[in-house]
């Protein structure tokens, strides 16, 4: 009986589990989750979420993600066009948007432009923006996303590895993952990673899920 019961409740686990996977619940093992909202952040490190953005049909045009800062919150919201999104993160406030490479803000502090953003025609496209704080060692679960990923770090050092191998960006610089490939993420160095970080998703599916299909080599420097 006891048995029985214990198979039980494994299986429903794994069910709720599963379940949760393909919602975009499960998505990192760091607190926040990248789901819950940074106004309920109740430590420093983690993942947690600052804004999403219904983009819809984008031009094909190369696109890029626009990072600017601003003194206030409406010093941003006066500069937002279309495409914007203003978001106050590690203490700034800052306009994002989804351009071509050329587009400029009509003022603030032009902070980086990071891209291309691979996309696909047809597709409906959902902003989803993060930030993130690793401290060294610290890794995300193995996953992948229905959209191209980007990063801008603000401290530290992030290693990316692949299928395709291994991308590491540092303090002021910024990467981008396409849609697809699953993907291992750790924080690499002495000092903590902090970043924020778009992931530009298919509307019509989950923007996140667990891959078990694939194991990172270790390929990442410590």
């Amino acid at each position: 009986m006891r048995l029985r019961s214990a198979t039980y409740k494994l299986g429903l686990i794994t069910s709720l589990l599963a379940a949760a996977t393909a919602a975009g619940i499960v998505c990192a093992q760091v607190p926040g989750g990248c789901n819950t909202p940074v106004s309920q952040r109740t430590g420093e490190a983690g993942c947690y979420l600052t804004a999403t953005e219904l983009l819809g049909a984008l031009p094909q045009a190369a696109l890029f993600w626009h990072l600017y800062a601003y003194p206030t919150h409406a010093a941003a919201e006066s500069a937002k066009g279309s495409r914007g999104t203003v978001v106050e993160s590690f203490g700034k406030v800052w306009l994002y948007t989804i351009a071509d490479s050329e587009w400029r803000a009509s003022s603030g502090e032009r902070i980086a432009t990071i891209g291309p953003l691979p996309i696909t025609a047809g597709k409906q496209y959902t902003a989803r923006y993060m930030e993130a704080v690793f401290p060294p060692g610290m890794r995300a679960a193995i996953h992948r996303h229905s959209g191209p990923e980007a990063w801008y770090l603000l401290s530290g050092a992030q290693c990316l590895e692949t299928p395709e191998g291994i991308t590491v960006a540092r303090t002021g610089e910024g990467a981008v993952v396409p849609e697809g490939p699953p993907m291992a993420l750790s924080s690499v160095g002495t000092e903590t990673r902090r970043s924020v970080l778009l992931v530009l998703h298919d509307t019509s599916q989950p923007w996140i899920t667990i891959a078990s299909d694939w194991q990172p080599r270790g390929s990442c420097p410590k």
